[in-house]
């Protein structure tokens, strides 16, 4: 792991196209200002590990798991 010091309005590129800035701290919190291209996805860590989680509980799917699910709408 690479561990950087930076104060606020400092900022750390990753490649060539994602600019982390430091936006803000206070106290024990840090805010960060994260530009990056539109197909990298960009999440906290606990909400990335939830999409994993569900990707892969759907991955795990049993057809008679979505029975109904396109009957919406349909009489």
């Amino acid at each position: 792991m690479l561990v950087l010091s930076r104060q606020r309005d400092e900022s750390i590129m990753i490649g060539d196209n994602i600019v982390i800035t430091v936006v803000d701290v206070r106290g024990d919190k840090v805010r960060l200002g994260i530009e990056a291209p539109t197909e990298i996805p960009v999440h906290r860590h606990e909400v990335y590990e939830a999409i994993q989680r569900d990707n892969t509980r759907a991955t795990r799917l049993q057809p008679k798991d979505v029975e109904g699910l396109n009957r919406r709408g349909q009489q």
